[in-house]
């Protein structure tokens, strides 16, 4: 067994253990599921409408679980038949809700320890001796509806942090205490990055400083796309039921799209922007040479997401992607995808993510076109995926319901990770049963041409979202909404001040000159807190009358401070910018 099964398995094994106390703590508590997670597990509880239990209760728990653990119960296995499982869990509604959709046929399993019986498929550790008492930790509650359904019971989710051993669980915490610090909510307020309004969920409010980052990244998107021989298209934001009921969007997304009516017609605010570069693409006859065309769109889509989900700028309900639609025959598939994957690869590296995991997402169940097309299509990208030199993992029935595609996993510094760029192989919204794209091929017959979808960032909000969390809000110069600082000893020296910042601007550096009455080290230190500002230039009577700065570095313990000539400055931070070095 795999180290990280057996791992799940004593996850799993604990969440029985933590019901079981919970149940010896709590009599009448209705159990429902308990899987194991990533990082640990989660049970699912319907308390006694008289009990309320809060995160106050979990030492109790944890002291009760560690008794459990300590007395060396075997974990016993048993098959029931049908009946015999509905006899036993005679008074718990879940448990007897989830034995009645079972088949007939099936094999129902229960596991004991400790006198504590629960329905479920196993596998468990042979006894509990093999969960470690010192690496499990309670985490939180969350409600919970049963069975994810708004109209049935709101329970209360238990979530457990468990590990193989204490140090693990000691470094994990570590790590979420750092994420904690790092949270771009909380850093989106002290940076005055952008705000959240309750009464508008899921759209953000960019404030200068935010929005500077925010139209940097899509300035440099906009450029590598351009070098990489694509044409930007812009595309309505509405558009009829029609087209998205040929698109099949209508019929298999229509959930998550706010629908409007004008003139007794439906439209809906688009959820994505590929029909609308088909349109472009079929606006005009298109021959075989004009293939591969790539059209690129930093479109704004919404998302008809539930209010439950939303998390900052992470997810929301209106972003925008750096979108592209790649129009090619079967032939290009590979030599695209190949040239897709060296600019992902090369854009990743400019925001400091050198570390990819790439995933495979093969037809899910809710899908159009029929089962030979999507061979073609899965054979078409695995094969593209040769030619590129990947290596991935197969995500069996994750592929888009038009086709599938390949998922883009970094990290980032706290080994957290992302998925965020992706490629998917469609055969079907360009066919006859679709939008009925065609080209004009060197037969002189139409063709359909085949559809790739491709983002590197994926949406904006989430990506900015990321890299605040990943710097800590400590952006590297090319991407900081304030590269320098500049910062008079005295207001003696304003003026010189002055000429400094216009110099750096008119070299297209991002530089504000601080002139308050405030003492210095309390400007620097406000600076350094609430910008992160990559260099902090502090003048004076030596400055001024040699034409240079002093320059303080963002993380002066690692580097010292240093005079320079203003013009030798301004050369430094355009070279560090113009590279797109991620350090200062």
């Amino acid at each position: 067994m795999a180290v990280d099964e057996k791992l799940q398995t004593v996850r799993h094994s604990c969440a029985h253990v933590m019901a079981e106390a919970i149940l010896k703590l709590y009599p009448g508590t209705k159990i429902a599921i308990g899987p194991a997670i990533d990082n640990g597990f989660y049970y699912d509880f319907d308390f006694p409408k008289d009990t309320k239990f809060t995160e106050t209760d979990f030492p109790a728990v944890e002291k009760e679980m560690r008794r459990i653990i300590a007395g060396n119960h075997d974990f016993v296995r048993k098959e029931v038949s049908k009946d015999e499982a509905l006899k036993i869990f005679a008074d718990q509604d879940y448990k007897i809700e989830l034995i009645n959709d079972l088949p007939s046929d099936a094999t129902i399993t229960t596991y004991e320890q400790d006198g504590y019986l629960d329905l479920c498929r196993g596998p468990h550790v042979a006894n509990t001796k093999e969960i470690n008492g010192q690496a499990f930790k309670l985490d939180k509650i969350a409600g919970a509806y049963w069975r994810g359904d708004s109209n049935r019971p709101m329970l209360t989710r238990v979530y457990a942090l468990c590990f193989a051993k204490p140090n693990d669980l000691k470094d994990y915490l570590t790590m979420l205490a750092e994420a904690e610090k790092r949270d771009h909510r909380k850093l989106g307020v002290e940076m005055d990055l952008f705000h959240l309004d309750p009464e508008d969920p899921g759209q953000i409010f960019w404030h200068p400083n935010g929005w500077t980052v925010y139209t940097t990244m899509q300035d440099y998107m906009r450029k590598m796309v351009r070098r990489d021989g694509y044409q930007e298209v812009n595309t309505p934001a509405i558009m009829p039921r029609t087209l998205w009921e040929r698109s099949g969007h209508w019929g298999h997304y229509q959930q998550n799209m706010f629908i409007t009516e004008s003139e007794k017609r439906l439209f809906a605010i688009k959820p994505m922007n590929c029909p609308g570069a088909l349109e472009i693409f079929k606006s005009r006859q298109r021959s075989y040479k004009d293939l591969p065309l790539r059209l690129a769109e930093f479109g704004h889509d919404v998302r008809n997401e539930p209010s439950g989900t939303l998390h900052g700028v992470m997810r929301v309900r209106g972003f925008v992607q750096d979108d592209a639609h790649i129009l090619c025959t079967e032939e290009q598939i590979g030599p695209e995808v190949a040239k897709f994957c060296k600019l992902l690869k090369a854009v990743y590296h400019d925001f400091g993510f050198d570390d990819l995991v790439v995933k495979f997402s093969t037809m899910p169940e809710d899908h159009v076109g029929d089962l030979e097309t999507w061979e073609r299509a899965e054979k078409a990208l695995s094969d593209a995926c040769h030619e590129a030199g990947l290596d991935y993992e197969i995500q069996p029935g994750e592929g888009a319901f038009y086709g599938p595609k390949l998922e883009f996993k970094l990290y980032d510094c706290l080994g957290r990770e992302w998925q965020c760029g992706t490629i998917q192989v469609d055969y079907q919204l360009p066919s006859s049963e679709r939008l009925d794209a065609t080209y004009i091929g060197s037969d002189n017959q139409k063709h359909h041409p085949v559809m790739l979808h491709r983002a590197i960032l994926g949406s904006f909000e989430r990506f900015l979202g990321i890299l605040i969390e990943n710097f800590a809000g400590a952006f590297p110069t090319w991407l900081a909404f304030e590269q320098v600082a500049v910062v008079p000893v005295s207001s003696e020296f304003d003026d010189y001040a002055k000429q400094v910042n216009e110099t750096l601007l008119a070299a297209d550096i991002r530089s504000n000159v601080y002139l308050e009455d405030e003492n210095m080290k309390a400007k620097i230190k406000q600076i350094s807190m609430e910008h992160r500002t990559p260099y902090i230039l502090v003048v004076g009577e030596k400055e001024k009358a040699e034409g240079s700065v002093c320059v303080r570095y963002r993380f002066s313990s690692k580097k010292p401070q240093e005079t320079m000539k203003v013009d030798d400055f301004v050369k430094y931070v355009q070279d560090k910018v113009n590279t797109h070095f991620i350090g200062i």
